[in-house]
């Protein structure tokens, strides 16, 4: 028999209430990404207080300059990842149904169009008060890996964004009819690679402690761009990775494609998350070319 791993009893509400007649809930999702923010603003106060690790030995910003970049950050995370699952991954659907966009509750947001927005966001706040671009683009960079840590963990509770069928020692079972069917899988239900822990590995706990050392062992502030570079390349290529291993979007899959890829040729291809993960890549190689012809 297939040794598998069972899905931990973990509600995705810590706790709900009801009030006037409707439903309110603190859901792990919510908490993942107040968590990730706070700890993110905290990294970066204290790096700004930091002067030696940054060129000529002087911040970019100061620390109360930290807490309202933290607004704009806000917003541009929950506006550009809803639209960004809108348009990446539902169009068709949401074009139908425009009132259904601005419903957060009901899920879906995307990671690369979150990141879209907060770059849109910080540009504009960097143009506002006079910031180095680039030397902000860093500071944001040690920032992010803690919101992914939280936020694949958070994906793991609500038991979505699940794998590929797998038969390793640590795949998971996960609950819903549509996780457990697996057309052509031998045992069922089946078991999948939980692909949402190793994405919280990889662009969290991996990346997240590769740039702190970049940081304060390596000094690479003192270089703008190099930890933008780092992040935005070192991110485009775990995503890549991991995608090998996620099951991919349903609206993607097809009798005439069914390993769901986004672009295909005959049987081979690439899902959407690895079409995405591209342009950061090269983003990233761009950022490094930036940082050494300055330099």
């Amino acid at each position: 028999m297939q040794a598998v791993l069972p899905f931990p009893d973990i509600s995705p509400e810590l706790f709900s209430v009801s009030l006037f007649g409707a439903e309110f809930a603190l859901r792990w999702y919510a908490l993942a990404y107040i968590a990730g923010l706070l700890l993110g603003w905290r990294l970066v106060v204290r790096l700004v207080k930091t002067g030696r690790l940054w060129p000529e030995g002087r911040a970019p910003m100061r620390p109360e300059q930290v807490e309202e970049l933290l607004t704009w950050v806000i917003l541009g995370v929950i506006l550009g990842g809803r639209l960004g699952f809108v348009l990446f991954y539902k169009p068709l659907h949401y074009l139908q149904n425009p009132l259904e966009i601005p419903m957060l509750w009901q899920g879906g947001m995307s990671f690369h169009g979150g990141l879209i927005g907060v770059m849109v966001a910080a540009i504009l706040f960097c143009r506002r008060h006079g910031i180095a671009l680039l030397s902000a683009a860093d500071a944001l960079a040690l920032a992010a890996p803690p919101g992914l840590f939280f936020g694949r963990i958070a994906n793991f509770i609500n038991a979505e964004l699940w794998g590929r069928p797998s038969d390793a020692p640590w795949a998971v079972i996960f609950p819903g009819e549509l996780a457990q069917y697996c057309p052509g899988w031998d045992q069922a239900p089946c078991a999948r690679h939980p692909s949402q822990l190793y994405e919280a590995g990889l662009e969290g706990l991996v990346l997240g402690a590769a740039i702190l050392f970049l940081v304060y062992r390596r000094g690479w502030l003192t270089r703008p761009g190099r930890t933008a570079g780092a992040f935005f390349t070192g991110y485009g290529l775990a995503r890549f990775a991991v995608e090998f291993f996620r099951q991919p979007d349903l609206q993607f899959v097809t009798l005439d494609n069914p390993m769901g890829y986004a672009l295909h040729w005959g049987g081979a291809g690439v899902s959407m998350g690895q079409v995405l993960s591209l342009p950061m890549i090269a983003l990233g190689i761009a950022f490094f070319l930036i940082a050494r012809r300055r330099a």
